[in-house]
């Protein structure tokens, strides 16, 4: 997925922004990605991805499947409908 594709739905937080903040702030774990407007903190769909950001941008080896980089846009967003729809995680309230 290209760098402008959103990867957290929740709180709209964009690829190029996740990478410039590991750029930035250099978090040690995946999970401080959180601190990037909230990513990976609602319903829980980002969360592989984040992960993959991360190693990527860190150049550690992932034994997960890059995904992210062979989705689209529009089958990341139709694979979070499904994640949503099966009850695996809700998006916060508006």
């Amino acid at each position: 997925m290209n760098l402008d594709a959103k990867i957290c739905y929740c709180f709209h937080v964009s690829r190029r922004k996740l990478e410039n903040f590991i750029k930035l702030e250099k978090p040690k774990v995946a999970s401080m990605l959180s601190q990037c407007g909230g990513a990976g903190t609602g319903c829980g769909w980002c969360i592989p991805f984040l992960k993959q950001i991360h190693a990527n941008c860190n150049q550690i080896t992932s034994a997960e499947s890059s995904d992210l980089e062979t989705l689209t846009p529009e089958e990341y967003s139709q694979r979070r409908a499904k994640f949503i729809e099966e009850g695996k995680g809700r998006p916060p309230a508006v």
